[in-house]
């Protein structure tokens, strides 16, 4: 593999840190040769030789002559891949694209838009050519996946954008100083018993220090043992010295001036921290978490992609120093919290923001691009992918992140687009091609250019929620058909159509324009089979969201101790959600945590699928605890964390059809309340034989159930044939997927 690096030569700071060290480390990589091109003579080039980085320079304003020399260079050196840095490197690159044929791939270090701030005439020349050339090339790197979402937000093709971090060195290194040393030698003559919380970082507005020293005095009048180390020198020294008087914490704040010696710095915190306004994704984060340190820092950038809020750091809105102080506080008087925070951080950081895992991503990244180049160029490609997305029910965004998942093992290359009522937060979350719902015009046109069309899991076909959806699904499969796609229903479930001219019309589409249906329960498949549908493949499968994965161990215990729950406590898990009949049962389910922590010390815990309506629901039924000490979770965060909380659940008691898959995927025992057939068809096929019926609920049938499930708790023989079994067969959902697009080729 040939790669040929074009730079301005000028670059300084995170940018020339960042080239300077990738290109160390491919130049060692065997089977790589890499070549530096800068267009200017400096300390950059100067460095990059001293490195061991083969260096070329091709000075002068004169673009047409640089373009053909490069262009001769390029040609006869027989390089597979350009890869551009910055303004002069991306209009360079743009205009070798077309006359050398190879694929062109940009790093963008910062976001162009702020790049000449404070300089119009070079805003309006170099910035201008840098964002045409931005849109011409083929690939673009972002330096962290805040810079991803970025582009993504401006418009960039998901399918074409690719994250990279600048990584550290994760090799145990031992301080030159203890921490009482490196203190008295910046003239902290603090007490040995004293909490630090530290930042290093430029004093200049960008990095709002006066937030940190306002929120550490605000910390400081609650936890009198914490102390605020500075390190850095700027134009805001004087001023931010001046405020922490005023605060009275003059004192209590060292500053440390300019640091060499980083080792000794961070060695000698206990937390570290960051209140920048505006980030990509600073070296202190990772330097912290190198250190072990538990961070608090502000939601910017890509800080939230390092720091999971109450996992291994908090985070807080810029600016909100009444937030900041509170978590400076809490870490300041628990120890405890701030060790497991900290290995937390560093193992993330170690797996994930290493030296090797860059290089590595950016090997990956080299190898899709050099894999897409020789694919044959086709008018038709990628798949479409259509259900209730975009609407905040967890189970509806699982089944999407589930199908994503799968058809990128059946091709990492190939595009995805989704219809989504969010499609801007569909893009950013799951890194695909998004389209409105309802923008006809838009995704018929994308209808004639994909290969696939998937009608996207869940229960789509069905007329009691409304008829009109019913319509729109079946209109958006006809469409799909007439225009030219393979058509398969991905995991689905089917009814109930009550209406029987919904249920004809359905059956008519099915029947014609439907190429595969895979299903998740054996209910459906008989409702298919009354309406007479049997021209498509049908195949009985499982919901795609049983392939997804919790979260790790530690990682839960840190969502369960920011919700003030200990990680090793013992749960029952109630998962609720109102529907006709709900609320005059609702007691019963309240009296029924009573029971089940009265009897079996399990702690109710109520797990929410869809936000706000399973949230009231929880609130209603809890107004009838009357002794256990339940917890109402707002928002159980991402899929992966999610399907890790109800892992935790020693059982689960849910109206809902998504608590109960990620339950049984992992092995938990099952309580049904049955409000839709789907419930109970789902649970006779996985084995499990514990629901009722929501009309025909009662406190005793209720806890009988409950007694009949805690009696599971352990029976792993029981447990897991049932799971197996759900892994085994969902697979039949993506071999369905992989025969529709291999027929298409």
């Amino acid at each position: 593999m040939k790669v040929i690096h074009l730079i301005s030569g000028g670059d300084s700071g995170g940018a020339k840190t960042h080239v300077h060290m990738l290109l160390q480390n491919l130049c060692r990589t065997p089977g790589v040769e890499i070549t530096m091109v800068c267009f200017m003579e400096g300390p950059f080039s100067e460095e990059a030789r001293a490195l061991g980085i083969p260096t070329v320079i091709f000075p002068g304003r004169n673009i047409l002559r640089t373009y053909s020399a490069l262009k001769k260079l390029i040609r006869e050196g027989g390089y597979d891949i350009i890869h551009c840095h910055g303004a002069r490197g991306n209009m360079m690159g743009a205009l070798l694209r077309r006359a050398t044929g190879l694929p062109v791939v940009t790093t963008v270090h910062s976001d162009y838009r702020l790049d000449y701030m404070g300089r119009p005439l070079s805003r309006a020349t170099y910035g201008t050519i840098n964002t045409l050339a931005l849109r011409r090339l083929d690939y673009r790197i972002g330096v962290s996946d805040a810079m991803v979402d970025l582009l993504i937000s401006r418009g960039f093709d998901p399918d074409r954008l690719f994250p990279i971090y600048n990584g550290i060195d994760f090799t145990p290194r031992t301080p030159s100083m203890s921490r009482g040393e490196y203190l008295a030698s910046v003239g902290a003559h603090w007490p040995d018993d004293c909490v630090i919380a530290g930042i290093a970082a430029r004093l200049n507005p960008v990095k709002d220090i006066p937030t940190l020293v306002r929120g550490f005095a605000r910390a400081h009048e609650r936890c009198p043992r914490l102390r605020l180390l500075i390190a850095g020198d700027g134009e805001q020294m004087n001023e931010l010295k001046n405020l922490a008087a005023s605060l009275g914490v003059k004192e209590e704040v060292c500053f440390a001036g300019w640091v060499s010696d980083v080792d000794s710095f961070y060695h000698a915190l206990d937390i570290n921290t960051l209140t920048s306004l505006s980030e990509t994704f600073p070296y202190s984060l990772t330097e912290g978490a190198r250190a072990g340190l538990p961070t608090v820092a502000s939601r910017v950038g890509g800080v939230p992609y390092l720091i999971d809020h109450g996992v291994n750091g908090f985070l807080f809105e810029a600016q909100d120093y009444e937030t900041l102080a509170r978590h400076l506080a809490v870490l300041a008087e628990d120890a405890t919290l701030r060790a497991h925070m900290g290995a937390r951080l560093y193992q993330k950081g170690k797996n994930e923001y290493s030296l090797e895992s860059t290089l590595q991503r950016q090997l990956d990244i080299y190898g899709v691009i050099l894999r897409r180049a020789a694919r044959p160029k086709t008018r038709r490609s990628g798949a479409l992918v259509c259900g209730a997305y975009g609407r905040g029910n967890a189970g509806d965004d699982a089944i999407l992140e589930a199908i994503v998942t799968e058809l990128r093992q059946i091709d990492p290359d190939l595009p995805v687009w989704v219809l989504s009522r969010k499609p801007s937060e569909t893009r950013l979350t799951y890194r695909v091609n998004s389209i409105y719902t309802f923008g006809f015009p838009k995704f018929l046109w994308r209808m004639s250019r994909t290969r696939l069309y998937i009608n996207g899991g869940g229960s789509l076909m069905q007329d009691v929620t409304s008829h009109r959806s019913l319509w729109f699904y079946l209109f958006t499969i006809s469409a799909a058909k007439i225009l030219g796609n393979k058509v398969q229903m991905y995991g689905c479930g089917i009814g109930p159509i009550h209406d029987q001219s919904n249920r004809a019309r359905a059956a008519r589409v099915l029947q014609k324009r439907v190429d595969a249906i895979t299903l998740r329960d054996t209910h459906s498949k008989e409702e298919l089979a009354d309406m007479g549908v049997t021209n498509p493949e049908i195949i009985l499968s499982a919901d795609p969201t049983v392939i997804l994965p919790a979260a790790g161990p530690e990682v839960i215990d840190g969502v369960l101790e920011n919700e003030g729950l200990d990680p090793d406590g013992r749960y029952i898990g109630f998962t609720l959600r109102p529907w006709p009949g709900f609320e005059e049962k609702a007691h019963i389910f309240g009296q029924a945590a009573d029971y089940v922590w009265e009897k079996y010390g399990l702690t109710p815990l109520f797990l929410p699928i869809e936000r706000r309506l399973d949230v009231a629901a929880a609130e209603k039924a809890a107004a009838h605890i009357q002794k256990a000490p339940y917890h109402i979770l707002k928002n159980t965060g991402s899929s992966d964390h999610t399907i890790g909380l109800f892992a935790r659940m020693q059982a689960v008691v849910s109206m809902r059809l998504h608590a109960l898959v990620f339950s049984a995927g992992q092995g938990v025992p099952l309580v049904g309340v049955v409000y839709d057939p789907k419930i109970s068809s789902f649970l006779s096929y996985i084995g499990q034989d514990l629901y009722t019926e929501l009309e025909n609920l009662t406190l005793e049938g209720l806890c009988a159930h409950i007694d009949a499930a805690c009696e599971r708790i352990g029976d792993t023989a029981f447990l897991s044939v049932g799971v197996e079994r759900l892994r085994q067969v969902e697979r039949r959902n993506s071999e369905a997927a992989k025969k529709l697009l291999e027929c298409e080729k």
